[in-house]
This record gives C-alpha cells, structure tokens and sequence, in this order.
C-alpha cells in the first residue's frame, strides 16, 4: 500500500476504503517497531530456512531444533521452531514403508538375547546388522549390509554390493571386527539367511561374538536398524534418481558419513553419533 501510494495517483483514503482497513491501522503498521522476540523469530527464520535447504530439506522440527540450539547456543523451545516452520512453508521428507520378504529355512538360529533392550552403557557393547535393497538404473539392484553401535548410533562397518548373499554380510563383520579390535560385542540380527548360515555362525564363534536373532515376523525387535534404513532412504535415497551404481555408492557414503559425524541426534544429547563416541572414550 506504500508502495502504491508512492508511485501512483492515489490518495491513502482511498486505498484504505479498498483495502477496508482504517487509516489508524495503516500508520499503526507504517510507525511500527519490531520487538526483541520479533527481531529474534526473523534471525531464526532466516537460519532455519538456510539450514533446511543446505540439508536437502531432510530436517524436520526436532533436529532444526537441536541444530539452531547449538548454532545460537541458545534453548529453543521445538514448539517455536514448529511454528517457523508454519511460516516458512516447509516441512521435512515423508517416509515410505520398507518391504517385505519372504523367509527362507534357516539352517541354525539363535535366541532374542537382546530382548528390545536397545541401550548399550559402553561402545562396542551391542550391535545391530541387517541388510536392505536399493534400485538404480532402469531395473537393477543395489544391496547394502551395515552394522550398528547401540551405544551411540555409530554406523560401525557397512559394504554396498551387486548381490545379496553371504559374502557382504561376512565382510561387513570383517570390517566391523578391524574397526573394534579385541571387541565381542552381542551381535543382533533379523533370521535373514545370511545369518542362519553356518557360515556366519563360524565367524562368531571363531570371534568370540555372542549371537542374538529377532524372533519370527517381528521386525520391531531389530529396531534400531530397521530405523536407520528408514532414515537413510527418507533422507536421501528417496530424493534422487540414480542411473548407475557408482552415483548410488557415492551418494550413499556420503550420507552415511554425514550420519555419523554431522546429523545430530536428541537421544545422544544433541550430539552427532561419532561425537558422543568419543566423549565417551
């Protein structure tokens, strides 16, 4: 209205009668000064809105929350933030459903020793594996094995291949076991072949590793697992379109990365998984 006034023939009394406001609102507006809590929800805005397009627009009102706490050092209530959000018109990535598949005979299992207990008091002490699908191209597969540290989220050891069988499961453990020498952490899993194999059973045994499997249909009992598979394709997977296998794998340990030392979490205290590890070392 301003603007129009300025540049055009019109006087304020009539642009007010059109716009049916009375002229004491309009100068009450114009003569306005932004409080402080104003001035601050427009600085939040501003950062929120910077943040939420670096990250791909992955970030909902919780981790913007714990991100604008820590950038501002300031305790800022997610309410608020949600609010903003309202403002700006944005809101995070929608999860999909994973799939399911059918089982097969497994040649040995284990009981449920975790038991749904997902808290582990030291690194190392507990971990999670399981293996999840990915497509590329027009009609291929992608398979992604990764195991999980209950103390801290830490992904510990993960290998992308073309097939699903028992060779990227065992070098997936391969990989955790260098990265934790002289570790026997329990070691949970779904009832998947892989791990009903005896082949995996040797590995172990010969590790020293206590074995743990969910029980039959119950996906919940492997949890954690099945939440970052969840996490890694909302945020990511599900965004893009990928012709081959190598923009898969690049993308894939990119944000696997950004897991572990970037993306904060409230469950670790508003830290990054590999940040909480290593204040507890």
């Amino acid at each position: 209205m301003q603007v129009v006034q300025q540049e055009g023939p019109f006087s304020l009394k009539l642009l007010c009668n059109l716009a049916g406001i009375p002229r004491s609102s309009y100068y009450k507006w114009l003569n306005h000064k932004p409080s402080a809590r104003e001035q601050e929800n427009q600085q939040l805005l501003e950062a929120m809105i910077l943040l939420y397009e670096k990250v791909g627009g992955i970030y909902g009102y919780r981790r913007l929350t714990l991100n604008l706490c820590r950038q501002t050092k300031k305790e800022i209530n997610h309410k608020r933030i949600s609010r903003l959000m309202g403002v700006a018109r944005i809101q995070s990535v929608i999860r999909r459903k994973r799939k399911k598949y059918a089982g097969s005979t497994p040649q040995q299992v284990a009981e449920n020793l975790l038991n749904r207990e997902f808290q582990a008091e030291l690194p190392n002490e507990k971990w999670v594996t399981d293996v999840t699908e990915f497509k590329y191209g027009t009609s291929q597969k992608a398979y992604l094995s990764a195991i999980l540290d209950l103390h801290d989220n830490t992904i510990v050891s993960y290998v992308l291949g073309h097939s699903n069988n028992n060779r990227l499961v065992f070098e997936t453990i391969d990989l955790a076991l260098q990265a934790a020498t002289g570790s026997t952490p329990l070691l949970h899993s779904d009832r998947g072949f892989q791990y009903t194999s005896l082949g995996f059973k040797k590995i172990i045994d010969d590790s020293k590793l206590k074995q743990s499997m969910s029980r039959v249909g119950r996906c919940i009992d492997n949890g954690p697992m099945e939440s970052f598979w969840g996490t890694l394709k909302c945020e990511k997977y599900y965004l893009n379109k990928y012709h081959n296998f190598e923009s898969l794998k690049k993308d894939i340990e990119e944000y696997i990365y950004f897991y572990n030392y970037e993306r904060l979490q409230a469950k670790l205290n508003g830290l990054s998984p590999k940040e909480f590890r290593t204040k507890a070392a």
